[in-house]
């Protein structure tokens, strides 16, 4: 499967953006997807995930409350609707995708395609 992130911008803090990422393949809702992020000089660290029905949703401690992660099947896409962005949440956000028949997991090792990533920046 081949992923196509996109949405990524510069807002200033307090604001909002929507990630995109859309994906080849008829076999989408086989896979599990995840949010990644890695800011400059840092580990890649997970984000979110969401199971291949979408009905069991994961998030990182930093972004509870903040982020929330859909996805449309019918559509080959998953998001993630980012809300009261900090300047912490400055990165470059990667989706991934585990499978066909993945189970939730907010290892990044246990992705197996993974998108180009899309630039955040948030500004004080």
């Amino acid at each position: 499967v081949q992923l196509q992130a996109s949405g990524g911008g510069l807002v200033q803090a307090g604001g909002s953006l929507r990630l995109s990422c859309a994906a080849s393949g008829r076999t989408f809702s086989s896979y599990t997807m995840g949010w990644f992020r890695q800011a400059p000089g840092k580990e890649r660290e997970f984000v979110s995930a969401i199971s291949r029905s979408g009905g069991r949703l994961y998030y990182a401690d930093s972004v509870k409350g903040r982020f929330t992660v859909s996805r449309d099947n019918a559509k080959n896409t998953v998001y993630l609707q980012m809300n009261s962005l900090k300047p912490g949440d400055t990165a470059v956000y990667y989706c991934a995708a585990d499978g066909p028949g993945g189970v939730v997991t907010t290892t990044s090792t246990r992705y197996d395609y993974w998108g180009q990533g899309t630039q955040v920046t948030v500004s004080s």
